[in-house]
């Protein structure tokens, strides 16, 4: 068998043994298919598929998974839960976009999940809804919980990218949301605790990337507790939307959210604040929360890179880069009553501080000697700091001044690539500088032997030995091998490392390795 196709096979062979371990998860229910030309009269399989997602919706149960063949769809309106060891899930192949809204529940959204838990929503696009592109919600004395929405493109929809509201346990991962015209990329709001929002990508929205809201009028205890909000990439929000002004809405709000953790976030261009811990709505302040190993670079019309107020205590700031191309604002604007209990250190900032919302401004050492924080922190501009921020790329240039001035106290294990951070002297900011992984797959030499090493491979091809993880003298098959095993490994210390509870475990593993199977996959070797 020539080379190419033996790899070729082996590779499928993988995939097909992880298909075969996710058709355990749905021993207890089945599988349905709709496509564009489907039947609702038909037996919903891939032979026979429905035409409409609301069919769908109006059919399944627990164990039961929905696979969505590429298309353009109306939405559906579900209000049917699956369960712990039997979620349902809607599956969006490739190319499937939403933009008619469903007829359930105001026609306002393209997937309305009411009263729904243990949901698992999968690689739609939706665009163009009066209100969200996704929706979810409970009640305030019946909590929907346990709702997956991940690999989503929601953009210019009318309010919202994704809205969730009274949803416990809640998982937003690897979503791009952008251009919503009236409010904000993703809205996590209403009491509902211990909501993973990461991976995602949320930029040019009128109001906020991430809006985080506990909201006490609208019932429940009005607090959002046990947030982890890591690895987004959140950017050009507050923006001017259609000629209709700047929104108002930081990178990242969070409005009544207490115990929580933000790290390894990445905003930049924002319009408002780089990340606000308050009270507005919410029962109470923002307090006992741990932001850490961000990055945050305002734009010139920007406000404070990291907003305090309202009697939000207890935060403790650690290992971000603060910085802006404003000329009066500055690092932090915390207000005296959120001082209490505050631990701020080892940042990156612009000198320029308030206490009183920029009516009167402190150097660094003027802070640091008013309240005693960021004692190790330095003052940097992003040109010392970053690689190209001009061009959007803000990882640590050689010789930046936050390479290892970081404290492992409190530090993520990855930054926001996945690259491991050591346990001593840490970098600032989301990017941690990678060190030689001792890998010979790094074939770019960048301490990670990542997607962008197989890009290397396949331009070195045949070609030489500019990708010769074997030290055969040239980059061939066999260096591909080497890479998707170093590749795999890695992928896999992260996912260990980053590991959070989150609804069917296994499934999600599952899934995770079977995306680096897409990615491989489509690597075809060459045979001579």
């Amino acid at each position: 068998m020539r080379r190419g196709r033996w790899l070729e096979v082996c590779w499928y062979g993988v995939l097909a043994a992880l298909a075969a371990a996710a058709q355990i998860r749905r021993a207890g229910g089945a599988e349905y298919v709709v496509a564009p030309g489907g039947n609702n009269g038909a037996a919903g399989t891939s032979a026979a598929p429905w035409a409409t997602l609301q069919h769908a919706a109006d059919v399944v149960g627990p164990g039961d998974r929905v696979i969505v063949k590429a298309g353009a769809y109306q939405g559906f309106y579900l209000d049917t839960s699956g369960t712990t060891a039997d979620p349902i899930e809607f599956f969006a192949e490739p190319g499937v976009l939403i933009n008619t809204p469903t007829n359930g529940a105001g026609n306002q959204d393209g997937i309305n999940l009411e009263l729904a838990s243990h949901i698992i929503i999968d690689g739609f696009s939706v665009t163009g809804m009066p209100r969200a592109g996704i929706r979810s919600v409970g009640l305030d004395d019946d909590m929907a919980e346990f709702v997956t929405i991940r690999n989503v493109h929601a953009y210019d929809n009318g309010r919202w990218g994704i809205f969730t509201g009274h949803v416990n346990d809640l998982l937003i991962e690897n979503n791009e949301t952008s251009g919503s015209v009236r409010e904000h990329g993703i809205y996590v709001s209403n009491s509902g605790d211990r909501p993973v929002i990461r991976h995602n990508v949320t930029w040019g929205n009128h109001g906020a990337g991430i809006h985080m809201n506990g909201d006490a009028s609208q019932g429940g205890d009005g607090l959002i507790t046990g947030a982890l909000v890591s690895g987004n990439r959140v950017y050009g929000n507050a923006a001017n939307i259609n000629g209709g002004g700047f929104g108002g809405g930081s990178g990242i709000n969070m409005d009544g959210v207490q115990n929580s953790r933000i790290e390894n976030n990445l905003l930049y261009d924002n319009h408002a604040s780089g990340i606000s811990l308050f009270a507005q709505d919410g029962a109470a302040g923002s307090s006992g929360n741990v932001v850490v190993n961000n990055t945050i670079h305002q734009a010139s019309n920007g406000r404070w890179a990291l907003n305090i107020q309202n009697e939000s205590t207890n935060n403790t700031v650690l290992n971000n880069v603060l910085v802006t191309q404003n000329s009066f604002r500055g690092a932090i604007d915390v207000s005296p009553d959120s001082l209490t209990g505050m631990v701020s250190d080892y940042n990156a900032v612009i000198s320029r501080f308030t206490t009183n919302g920029g009516d009167s401004i402190l150097t660094l050492a003027q802070w640091q000697t008013a309240t005693g924080q960021d004692a190790h922190s330095l003052s940097a501009t992003p040109a010392e700091l970053f690689e190209n921020w001009s061009g959007g790329d803000y990882r640590l240039r050689s010789g930046s001044p936050a390479i290892n001035r970081g404290t492992g106290a409190s530090a993520p294990p990855v930054d926001i690539n996945g690259t491991s951070r050591p346990n001593g002297a840490v970098d600032i900011g989301a990017f941690e500088v990678a060190a030689a992984t001792g890998s010979a797959a790094d074939f770019n030499v960048d301490g990670a032997v990542d997607a962008a090493d197989l890009s290397s491979w396949r331009s070195a091809f045949g070609t030489g030995a500019a990708a010769d993880a074997d030290d055969d003298g040239d980059s061939d098959g066999h260096d591909f091998l080497l890479w998707q095993r170093d590749a795999s490994a890695n992928l896999s210390e992260a996912m260990a490392a980053r590991a959070v509870p989150e609804p069917a475990t296994a499934t999600l593993a599952l899934a995770t390795l079977a995306a680096l199977g897409r990615l491989v996959q489509r690597v075809r070797v060459p045979s001579r």
